[in-house]
């Protein structure tokens, strides 16, 4: 409904249970490389370009990124992909997304799975009674300024980007899968294309317009993984977020792993994947 056009990358046969990803930030499609291969012998798994990212349309105004439009992306492709129901997968920004879709149209999410973001609710409390992960989540404010966040990305030919995802603080560490030169690679080329980066920025210019959340519960069961040496999100939110299921949930902590999960371990996240979704649908909790 909204005009845009959408790029999404697909693999495994059309007909068969959907499985939606949605990515994080500074990502695309491309970060869920290891989980396309991996489920598309029993789903059809489609990976997204969010609004504003890689060769999604990216409209100008900041308006068009509030949380209400990117949830009704999600509505309109799944009914655009001849669906009604997926499994539906985020991480990060796209994890976010991934819990409002679950409490706004339970009944499109058989089953949610989430990397490295908590629910929304105990992200907002949370972050307003600890100063340290108020000071992690500081790009969110920094973001909030025009044009300058988008030129720190590209000093120094995209040093910050590159860092994300190879330095020792924020990075993949010792023992994950580190990416590749070919993988460093397709992440500048897509975020070096003239304006890329100001779509996926004003995604978080415009979160305080839609924060706090008017309902809360989730009803499908859940299953939240996390990677313990986040630098940007502290893994006592994980824990907290189990108060907002009220089905069945899952939490897996790894200990060695990064923020960038789902690449940083990926054999590790596809099993748990595997085994939370052969697992029968327990009954809800009263």
């Amino acid at each position: 409904d909204s005009g845009l056009r959408f790029h999404y990358v697909a693999a495994g046969e059309r007909g068969k249970p959907l499985m939606l990803l949605l990515h994080g930030f500074p990502e695309f499609w491309y970060s869920w490389r290891h989980q396309l291969r991996e489920f598309k012998s029993e789903y059809r798994v489609v990976a997204l370009d969010l609004r504003g990212y890689g060769e999604t349309d990216a409209p100008s105004h900041k308006e068009n990124y509030k949380l209400d439009c990117l949830i009704t992306d999600i509505k309109d492709i799944l009914e655009s992909l001849g669906y009604n129901k997926c499994v539906l997968i985020g991480h990060d920004w796209g994890g976010m997304i991934a819990w409002l879709v679950a409490i706004c149209y339970p009944e499109m999410v058989t089953k949610l799975i989430v990397v490295n973001f908590p629910h929304p609710s105990v992200f907002t409390e949370y972050i307003l009674r600890h100063p340290s992960q108020l000071i992690k989540s500081g790009y969110y404010f920094f973001f909030q300024m025009p044009w300058f966040p988008e030129f720190m990305f590209t000093v120094n030919d995209f040093k910050v980007l590159k860092g994300l995802f190879t330095s020792q603080a924020t990075g993949i560490g010792r023992k994950g899968c580190r990416l590749t030169a070919e993988d460093i690679e397709a992440y500048l080329y897509v975020f070096s294309q003239p304006g890329a980066l100001t779509g996926p920025i004003n995604h978080y210019r415009s979160i305080f317009s839609c924060l706090p959340l008017q309902h809360h519960e989730v009803i499908m069961p859940t299953l939240l993984l996390w990677g313990e040496r986040d630098a940007f999100m502290e893994v006592e939110m994980a824990e907290i977020t189990r108060i907002y299921v009220k089905n069945h949930f899952r939490l897996t902590i790894l200990s060695e792993a990064s923020h960038w999960l789902q690449q940083d371990q990926p054999d590790i996240v596809n099993k748990l994947i595997w085994t939370f979704l052969k697992e029968e649908p327990t009954r809800k909790r009263e």
